[in-house]
């Protein structure tokens, strides 16, 4: 789908998911639930990955959320939902895991903060614990590092090291540099300790592009190990989304990530899905995967005082949304098709020749009918109260048609 060369990364799997290698990116979410809840955790993961989540992360910060898992995992594949679950760990992980065998086996990842692992001499040790777990389980670990919770010691000795430099760095490039030795160093540690380097992914996540963009273009000089992208608190809205989008951009562009996740903060009883459709946007806009249809729409301008271009754009985004579910498991293909929704004659029919199906809606003062093109001909002239349906019909019609229909295995 695009030249982009993906930089070849140490491979492994999370549960039946492939990262790194020649694997495509993934994207990954986290619930919001309280773990403990097993149900809402398992319903939110399922709606995750309803939308398409490859990989769902699940904070186990307590005895009972570690408790919560296997019953999460047994009601996820009671609905045949056998998305891996990821265990996002702070400060208490080496007892919850040790505790709490059946959490152990049921996650298909571990997440381990080294900043949050433990302090002092105990670090080292309930950091090699829950390492030792892994290898028992035979489960890869991501080591994430936060620049919120950053191992003191490390930074206090790195400062150090800095005032003895005839060029000292100055605080942004300290940061980076950090972040960065945290990474590496704990990855060798894990190594140490006996866990393949295979099995670890790395991340390193900030709240600025520029930094972001900076760490990871650093991590990939200095090693093979797969790593996972995300600028950590994004924000909310349009904020959050584009400086994710600039960010991962960037990176995915020159090769650099294995999974990313769009960390937003969600609208006050907003859908937790919307962090993994940016995901999915991010990597079928530029031609890395396709997830699902995508929808062309003109803007709109003092030739469309009409709604109704934007009321049919929208109405057939959530349309081939909600049936690609039901696509992807009867045809092959139909996520890379292209819809066109355009709002009066000036580039309206131009821009549905070029999509597989494309409709030119009338713009002010134009006459009150909407060709419909298909790979490039015209096929019909819709008019009336029903456009949205009739136009919906069409699409259907032709993913039936177009896309070869997958045995039954």
């Amino acid at each position: 789908m695009s030249a982009v060369a993906k930089r070849l990364t140490r491979s492994c799997f999370v549960g039946h998911v492939k990262l790194g290698g020649d694997a495509p990116t993934v994207v990954q979410s986290m619930t919001n639930t309280d773990t403990a809840d097993y149900l809402a955790t398992a319903l939110q993961t399922a709606e995750l990955a309803r939308a398409g989540s490859e990989l769902v992360r699940i904070t186990v910060n307590s005895p009972e959320a570690a408790a919560a898992v296997p019953k999460i995992r047994d009601h996820l594949d009671r609905m045949n939902c056998n998305v891996p679950l990821i265990g996002d760990f702070h400060y208490n992980g080496h007892r919850l895991l040790t505790d709490h065998p059946a959490c152990a086996e049921a996650l298909a990842k571990y997440r381990i903060n080294p900043g949050n692992v433990g302090f002092g001499k105990k670090k080292d040790e309930q950091f090699a614990q829950m390492v030792e777990l892994a290898c028992k389980y035979d489960k890869p670990v991501r080591i994430g590092v936060n620049w919120g919770s950053l191992d003191q010691e490390l930074l206090a000795r790195i400062m150090d090291e800095n005032s003895s430099r005839p060029q000292p760095l100055d605080a942004t490039e300290i940061m980076r540099y950090a972040m960065v030795t945290s990474a590496l160093e704990s990855a060798a540690k894990a190594e140490e300790v006996g866990l393949h380097g295979g099995k670890i992914i790395l991340s390193c996540k900030v709240s600025s592009v520029q930094d972001l963009i900076a760490i990871y273009r650093e991590l990939s000089k200095r090693a093979d190990y797969a790593l996972h992208l995300g600028l950590t608190e994004a924000g909310m809205g349009s904020k959050g989304i584009v400086a994710s989008t600039a960010a991962l951009s960037v990176l995915l562009q020159e090769g650099i990530g294995d999974t990313i996740r769009i960390s937003l903060t969600p609208e006050p009883g907003g859908s937790r899905t919307q962090e993994v459709i940016v995901g999915q946007e991010i990597l079928q806009t530029m031609g890395l995967r396709a997830f699902t249809p995508m929808v062309a729409a003109c803007p709109g301008c003092g030739r469309t005082t009409s709604t109704l271009f934007q009321e049919l754009a929208g109405e057939v985004q959530d349309f081939v949304r909600a049936k690609m579910p039901e696509w992807k498991l009867r045809y092959d293909g139909a996520e890379n098709m292209t819809l066109a929704v355009m709002g009066c004659i000036v580039n309206g029919p131009g821009e549905s020749k070029h999509a597989n199906i494309g409709i030119s809606l009338p713009g002010t003062g134009e006459a009150p009918s909407a060709p419909v093109y298909e790979d490039g001909q015209k096929t019909v002239t819709l008019k009336g109260d029903n456009i949205a349906n009739e136009f919906k019909q069409i699409i259907e019609r032709y993913v039936e048609r177009t896309y070869s229909k997958k045995l039954k295995s």
